[in-house]
């Protein structure tokens, strides 16, 4: 699914919708976001070694499992990250890379959602790390 799409499943916007592509394989959300060089995020972080945050990284992996929630009672509602644990950062994320995320939810217990997820450039592993997020109605 393209960015238009995505945006039927999930709310963010403008700038905070770092998801490019996501698509279900298996059981498995894959998304892309391909790093331009100009995003806000880069600004300063770091200044001539411009670096993806990791909070970032964690945010598309979470976004693109989002896609997971795509049916249901999901609709219309708004995903809030409660948790992140056993974060690793392995290889940096810079501009010109293609981020891709594999994410599967692991663990339901409505309205939370527990998954799990790494995220590769070119099939080099640059963060892992497990998350859960509460589905909530306004």
């Amino acid at each position: 699914m393209n960015q238009e799409e995505i945006k039927k499943i999930i709310p963010h916007r403008d700038n905070m919708l770092l998801v490019e592509e996501a698509e279900v394989v298996d059981g498995v959300a894959q998304g892309k976001y391909h790093v331009r060089g100009d995003e806000w995020f880069l600004q300063g972080h770091f200044p001539g070694n411009p670096v993806v945050p990791g909070v970032i990284l964690c945010e598309m992996m979470a976004q693109a499992t989002c896609v997971l929630l795509a049916e249901g009672e999901s609709q219309g509602a708004t995903p809030y990250f409660t948790s992140m644990n056993n974060v690793r950062f392995k290889n940096p994320v810079m501009p010109g890379d293609i981020f891709e995320t594999k994410c599967e939810i692991t663990k339901v217990r409505k309205p939370f959602y527990f998954a799990s997820g790494k995220g590769y450039v070119n099939g080099k592993l640059c963060v892992s790390g497990e998350f859960s997020f509460a589905i909530m109605r306004k």
